[in-house]
């Protein structure tokens, strides 16, 4: 068995790669909204918190009311509870990626989890 898994995404509204990467400690998913699109429902966690990568376009995220714009360069961390919801602009389709890691798990960071090899 390899110790990496690689593969290539296309352009479906939602790809998600727990299973095909084999992901044992995130969630990891690849989105694409429409012009004018949006996710369809409002939701939050239990647990896991969610860092979203804005990767092209514009739209906006409605979090516990509030209406933040987005773009391509932005990112955002969102708490479990938080309620959220995504909106493409009407001008532009939003394509981001949404990492979801439980809250408060993180032990190491790269400088103390890190083994440099000879």
């Amino acid at each position: 068995m390899k110790n990496y898994s690689k593969i290539g995404t296309s352009e479906e509204a939602r790809t998600e790669l727990h299973d095909k990467l084999g992901l044992t400690g995130a969630e990891i998913s690849i989105n694409i909204l429409p012009a004018g699109g949006c996710v369809p429902f409002v939701h939050s966690h239990k647990q896991n918190e969610e860092i979203y990568a804005i990767v092209e376009g514009e739209g906006a995220v409605v979090i516990d009311g509030e209406n933040i714009r987005v773009k391509a360069g932005d990112w955002l961390r969102i708490s479990p509870e938080a309620k959220r919801q995504f909106f493409a602009s009407e001008k532009t389709a939003l394509k981001y990626i949404c990492i979801q890691v439980k809250a408060g798990s993180l032990e190491g960071y790269t400088m103390n989890d890190g083994v440099v090899s000879n």
